[in-house]
C-alpha cells in the first residue's frame, strides 16, 4: 500500500524550534503532518503565538494538544477544561458577544449542555436518520450520473459533494429545498472567514466582524422562527418539526438551527470530498474498496481518519492544572488538534499509510466526551451511500489537477477536486 507525498507536507522545526500550527494559510497545502508529528515527539504541549493574520488581529496565545491520549482527556473531562468560558473557537469572541455565543449546545458545560443535548437528542432517532438513507442513495445516483454524463473530468465538489451534502441537511431539517441557497450562504459566512475567497464584512472602524456575532446571525435566526411557526402549524416527520414543538426556548431553538445548518451541512461537506480525494491519491486502497476487499462502513471510519472534516477546538482551563506533565494555568486557552490526534504513532501504526480495513479505529474526527458529535450516525450514513453509489457509477477515480483546500485551521475543506472518472468496466489503475 503505498503512501502519498500529500500526506506528508509541512516543513520540520529545527530542534528547540516549536512550528507553528496556528496560521491558517499552512492548511491550504493539507495537513501538516511533519509539524505534528515534531510536536507529538518533542512538544505535545506546545504554546503558539497568535499574530495578526488576514485582518483577524493579535489573540493572547494558546497551549497546541497534539497527542491523542491527551486530545481524548482534555474533550472528556469537561471539569478543568471548558467549552463555555471562552466558546470553542481559538479566536476569542468579542466580550459582548460571548453570552450570546454560550447560549450555543457547543459552547456549554454539564450540566446545562446535557439537558440541551437530551432534548435535540429525540430529534436524531435511528428510525429518522435509517428513513433518510434511501433518499440519500437517490440524490447520490442522480448527482453522480450527471457528473459521470459529462464524459471523465469533472470537479465533484461543484458537481457532486456540496449539493449531496446540502440537500441532505434540508431533508434532515425539513427546510424547502428551494431555501439551500440561504443555507449555504449562512455557512459559508462562518466556516470560510478565514479563506481570502470569502472576504470578512468589516465594521466602521474597518475591523472584520464575527461572523457569530449576534450581528451577523440575525437574518438566519429569523429564518429559524419562520420555519418552526411553519413547523407547529404543519408538523412532519424532519428534526424542526420536534425541536419547534420541544421545550426549546426561542433563543435556544435559534442556536440549534444555527449548530445544525453550519455543523451538519460542513461536517459531511468537508468529508466527502476528503474522503474522495485520499482514494484517489492512493489507487491501491481504491482497488480493494472496488472489488469488496473491505467494507464501507470500515473504509469510511479510515477516511475519516486521514481526512476529518474538524482540524481543532478550544476549551479554557477553569483552574490551575497539568497535561502531559505540564502546568496549566486557570484562563489558558487550550487547543486540541484532531488532525494530529488522529495520525498518532502511540495508537495507529504506520499512521500516514491508508489503510481501509484498519481495525480498530479510535480516531476523534467526530470528537469525544460529552460534545461527541451527535449527528456521527447521519454523518456515517450519508458517507457510506456515497462512496457505494460512487462505485456503483464509475470503475475508479483518478485526480485531474491539484486540489483547492480552504484556508482554515477549524475546517479541513476542499474548495474543489478535479478528477476523471473511468468508465465502470474498467478497474482503478
Amino acid at each position: 500500500m503505498e503512501t502519498s507525498s500529500a500526506l506528508t507536507g509541512g516543513a520540520v522545526a529545527e530542534p528547540g524550534e516549536v512550528p507553528d500550527v496556528f496560521d491558517p494559510r499552512i492548511y491550504a497545502t493539507g495537513i501538516p503532518h511533519e509539524r505534528f508529528r515534531f510536536l507529538r515527539d518533542h512538544a505535545p504541549v506546545a504554546r503558539q503565538e497568535e499574530p495578526e493574520i488576514l485582518g483577524w488581529p493579535a489573540g493572547s496565545g494558546f497551549w497546541a494538544v497534539t497527542r491523542h491520549a491527551d486530545v481524548v482527556r482534555v474533550l472528556r473531562d469537561s471539569g478543568p477544561y471548558s467549552s463555555c468560558l471562552g466558546a470553542t473557537q481559538i479566536r476569542d469572541p468579542d466580550p459582548a458577544d460571548l453570552p450570546f455565543i454560550r447560549r450555543m449546545m457547543l459552547n456549554q458545560d454539564p450540566p446545562a449542555h446535557g439537558r440541551l443535548r437530551r432534548l435535540v437528542s429525540r430529534a436524531f432517532t435511528p428510525g429518522r436518520i435509517e428513513r433518510f438513507e434511501a433518499t440519500a442513495r437517490k440524490r447520490a445516483r442522480h448527482l453522480l450520473a450527471a457528473a459521470v454524463d459529462t464524459g471523465g473530468e469533472v470537479d465533484l465538489v461543484r458537481a457532486v459533494t456540496d449539493d449531496y451534502a446540502l440537500l441532505n441537511l434540508t431533508d434532515l431539517l425539513g427546510v424547502p429545498a428551494s431555501d439551500r441557497g440561504l443555507l449555504h450562504a449562512w455557512t459559508e459566512r462562518v466556516i470560510a472567514y478565514q479563506d481570502p475567497d470569502e472576504p470578512p464584512v468589516l465594521d466602521d472602524r474597518g475591523r472584520p466582524v464575527n461572523p457569530r456575532s449576534p450581528a451577523m446571525l440575525a437574518e438566519m435566526f429569523a429564518y429559524a422562527q419562520e420555519l418552526a411557526a411553519h413547523k407547529r402549524a404543519r408538523p412532519a416527520d424532519d428534526v424542526m418539526s420536534v425541536l419547534a414543538r420541544s421545550e426549546l426556548a426561542d433563543a435556544e431553538l435559534e442556536m440549534f438551527f444555527f449548530l445544525l445548518t453550519v455543523a451538519g451541512n460542513d461536517t459531511v461537506r468537508s468529508a466527502a470530498p476528503g474522503g474522495l480525494l485520499a482514494l484517489a491519491e492512493h489507487p491501491g486502497e481504491q482497488r480493494r474498496l472496488w472489488r469488496g476487499e473491505v467494507g464501507t462502513g470500515t473504509a469510511v471510519d479510515e477516511l475519516l481518519r486521514v481526512h476529518p472534516p474538524v482540524l481543532s477546538f478550544r476549551r479554557t482551563a477553569t483552574t490551575d492544572t497539568e497535561l502531559a506533565g505540564h502546568p496549566i494555568r486557570r484562563g489558558d486557552k487550550v487547543v486540541v488538534f484532531h488532525a494530529s490526534a488522529n495520525h498518532d504513532e502511540r495508537v495507529f501504526p504506520d499512521p500516514l499509510r491508508l489503510d481501509l480495513g484498519r481495525a480498530p479505529n479510535p480516531h476523534v474526527s467526530f470528537g469525544d466526551g460529552p460534545h461527541v458529535c451527535l449527528g456521527a450516525h447521519f454523518a456515517r450514513l450519508q458517507l457510506r451511500v456515497l462512496h457505494e453509489e460512487v462505485r456503483r457509477a464509475c470503475g475508479g477515480l483518478e485526480l485531474a489537477g491539484p486540489p483547492r483546500r480552504l484556508v482554515s485551521n477549524f475546517i479541513n475543506g476542499v474548495k474543489s477536486l478535479p478528477v476523471r472518472l473511468r468508465e465502470p468496466s474498467a478497474p482503478p489503475g
